[in-house]
């Protein structure tokens, strides 16, 4: 399968895609005044521990505090599993069992309010929510993942033959430090020793450099930084069946060319610098993905379509069969559309990086058998999914219920943001709503014991139009019982849902 990274830059933002078999799988962005904080490692200060929910509230110098679980605290009851090898660069680590749990200490003898620690970004800010960070401190190289705190070395799960596996380890515990521990990642299969000796010293004095960065800074700093998009995408990413690197601003390519000249000289030849008059994007088909990817209606080759609402709790994808009707059965047209849907979802679900919890609606299917084919089918739509998922079955009213990891904010909250009008929640109040709300306020006002004079209106232009054709009527019978005109006036730059009454 052929890859491409196209890489669009600007002095405002870098936007980087994935293509495989010229269709894009994977989306990054990042805006030169909004980069992301997840790999970042700082020295913080801890504002509130809270033994009851086993976590701690730590400030590191963003806009809201941190959240620091208990599992994420180092001590000497942490155990290390195996990492989480489609995310190798920053591993998880979890206690192997219940056990052990009950003998690590709780968290408020582990740290104290005021304290200061080292920790780093495992997932930003999300939402309303802060970022989730760790003392499980992980520093990615190009074959190897430095671990300051472990004390052994893991070969990536992708990596499958075990006489390489073997090779890979006895290189990396020749060569490492005491007491240091590394991961293996999936690109380092087949390198020769001198490559993981560069990466280890690489690792080795950037480590160094972030203990002197510790003791010299006042908590909250910012003790170290991770490279930007560009350089992450194709440190992660760059690889044999990477066909293309192709990117657009020439000062841009300079620098990469840089880059790969000094770290990855073998793929020096797969650069392009795209020097054609049409933009990028636009060459390659990837804005219309994204238009897609920003939409809430997605449709279907055969004409059903998705409908993808996301909340801050959840995501709840609905399956119609639209203009699709199909040729044979009434429940084969059902399985056809459900099948395609479950393909196009998984696919947006990337695209979009949608993570937390996903209600997917499929259309209900009367036989067992065509639930258990669709549930197959996303099931290996899933397996080449780099975040991790759990799936239940299909239920008989046609839900699935499933989680996806996510560790950064979802396409849509990073190119958009609420509606000044309906605050994020999608709908506002209809002129014929706020009309009767206008009307009860002006009952009240021509009520009161208190009246100053004739009455002066101000709204939105939609709701004054409104007003002076579906309600004229009532209007004018609202002026006569109280026996003035009113002034309305029509303010631009109102809400559509405000409206002020004034008594000269």
């Amino acid at each position: 399968m052929s890859r491409e990274i196209i890489i669009n830059h600007t002095p405002q933002e870098t936007r980087v895609a994935v293509m495989e078999s010229s269709a894009l799988t994977e989306l990054y962005h990042e805006r030169e005044k909004e980069k992301g904080v997840v790999g970042n490692i700082y020295k913080g200060k801890v504002l509130k521990v809270l033994p009851g929910m086993e976590s701690a509230f730590v400030d590191i110098g963003l806009e809201k505090a941190s959240f620091l679980y208990v599992d994420d605290v180092l001590s000497d009851f942490t155990i290390y599993d195996d990492f989480d090898e489609d995310n190798e660069d920053r591993p998880t680590f979890q206690s192997s069992s219940s056990s052990r749990k009950d003998k690590r200490p709780p968290i408020d003898q582990l740290i104290k309010e005021g304290q200061e620690i080292l920790v780093q970004v495992s997932k930003g800010p999300i939402g309303t929510k802060g970022a989730r960070i760790t003392g499980h401190l992980s520093i990615p190289g190009r074959n190897l993942v430095f671990m300051p705190s472990m004390d052994s070395v893991g070969v990536s799960r992708q990596i499958t033959e075990e006489s390489e596996r073997q090779r890979l380890k006895e290189i990396v515990n020749r060569l490492r430090p005491e007491k240091s521990g590394f991961i293996i990642r999936t690109v380092a299969e087949g390198r020769r020793e001198e490559e993981f000796r560069s990466d280890i010293n690489y690792l080795v004095s950037l480590w160094d450099s972030i203990l002197q960065n510790y003791s010299g800074s006042a908590a909250p700093a910012r003790v170290y930084e991770d490279l930007n998009i560009t350089y992450r995408v194709i440190r992660d990413m760059l690889s044999s069946d990477v066909n293309r690197l192709l990117v657009d601003d020439q000062e841009e390519y300079n620098r990469i060319k840089a880059f790969l000249k000094e770290y990855l000289p073998r793929y020096t030849s797969s650069l392009e610098h795209f020097r054609r008059r049409q933009p990028i994007y636009d060459y390659f088909g990837i804005e219309e993905e994204i238009d897609r990817a920003m939409s809430q209606k997605v449709w279907l080759k055969s004409g059903g379509h998705l409908i993808i609402d996301q909340t801050e709790a959840l995501t709840a994808i609905d399956v119609n069969t639209g203009r699709f009707v199909g040729k044979a059965s009434h429940e084969d047209t059902i399985l056809k559309t459900n099948m395609e849907a479950v393909k196009e979802l998984v696919y947006q679900l990337k695209l979009r990086n949608i993570g937390g919890i996903i209600i997917i609606d499929l259309i209900d299917m009367e036989a067992a058998q065509n639930r258990q084919k669709v549930y197959q089918a996303l099931k290996e739509e899933l397996k080449h999914d780099k975040a991790r998922s759990k799936i239940l079955q299909i239920s008989e009213i046609g839900l699935v219920e499933m989680t996806r990891k996510r560790d950064r904010e979802n396409l849509g909250r990073q190119l958009s943001s609420p509606c000044p009008y309906c605050d994020g929640i999608g709908r506002i109040k209809s002129l014929a709503t706020i009309t009767s709300e206008l009307f009860r306020e002006i009952h009240r006002v021509l009520k009161s014991q208190h009246r100053l004079g004739p009455l002066t209106i101000n709204l939105h232009p939609d709701v004054s139009d409104y007003l002076f054709t579906e309600e004229a009527k009532y209007l004018e019978s609202l002026q006569s019982k109280a026996r003035q005109k009113f002034t309305v006036r029509s303010i631009d730059n109102f809400h559509h849902e405000q409206f002020e009454i004034f008594e000269f």
